[in-house]
């Protein structure tokens, strides 16, 4: 009977338990944010901007949960890896996410922060390889016609073109003969960076220059792998994180061109609107 009985109590235990996961799932007051510090900042303050929380006045991109002063909707934060957010919006009201994530994820968000160049995407290099012949012509086979093109058909505003006199290609400063037979490794984004960096790699190829793209899902190594010289540059941040990262780490990472930027965006796959959010 005692093991009848104990049977019984944990079997309700886990029910319980396993009832209050699913209510913490559905509960349209809990918002997920990535946990790195300037996409943090930029997702609080989109939150700020649609009235559901106020921050402490002059932080810009150092803001946290921690400096919310007013909270009304007493919103629960989830602080989430960024590449982990679209995989984990079943198990939150909401998350705030980044548009390079939710492209890959096929997600579409309700409401956007808008066409926010403050958070340009960039190509680093290390301090002192921003005029070598293998910046230049990797700066230009980017800043190119053919790669705005690109972006601009293919994200259709998702992802927005931030090249400035685009040209066909090639710098004629560099010397391309040179450089024929050469390889430049680029550390990059799978969506939309390495896709956007395919154009540029046909236009070097014509050139016989080889760009090897480096697909990493995470924010770290692609700066370490640059400073360390194992890599001639990056794509996959905007300048605030390069500048914390650089503030934080040690490292000597430069931006040699802002190619675009991705629109901070609030998806739920259970609301439409912050409504619920707000009863």
């Amino acid at each position: 009977m005692k093991k009848i009985v104990s049977f019984i109590i944990a079997l309700a235990i886990l029910s319980l338990s396993l009832l209050a996961f699913a209510s913490c799932g559905t509960n349209p007051k809990t918002v997920a944010i990535p946990n790195d510090g300037t996409n943090e900042a930029r997702a609080l303050r989109l939150l700020e901007s649609l009235g559901l929380i106020k921050l402490k006045a002059g932080l810009d991109t150092t803001a946290t949960v921690l400096d919310i002063v007013e909270n009304p909707y007493k919103i629960e934060f989830k602080e989430v890896e960024a590449a982990q957010l679209p995989s984990i919006l079943g198990d939150v009201g909401y998350a705030v996410i980044n548009s390079n994530y939710a492209i890959a994820a096929g997600i579409t968000p309700f409401v956007t922060e808008g066409t926010d160049v403050s958070y340009p995407n960039i190509i680093a290099v290390k301090a002192g390889n921003e005029n070598t012949d293998k910046t230049k012509a990797l700066v230009a086979a980017i800043n190119s016609k053919a790669v705005a093109d690109y972006i601009n058909a293919t994200y259709k505003g998702a992802i927005v073109c931030d090249l400035e006199n685009t040209g066909n290609g090639y710098d004629d400063s560099v010397d391309y003969a040179a450089l024929a037979g050469t390889t430049i490794k680029i550390a990059a984004s799978p969506t939309p960076h390495a896709d956007i960096l395919k154009i540029a790699k046909d236009i070097l190829a014509k050139k016989n220059v080889n760009l090897v793209i480096g697909e990493f899902t995470d924010y770290i190594v692609p700066n370490n792998v640059v400073e360390s010289g194992e890599y001639d540059a990056n794509y996959f941040q905007h300048v605030p994180y390069l500048d914390d990262f650089n503030a934080q780490n040690g490292t000597h990472l430069v931006w040699v061109l802002k190619v675009h930027h991705e629109p901070m965006g609030a998806y739920s796959s259970k609301f439409n609107s912050f409504d619920d959010l707000k009863k």
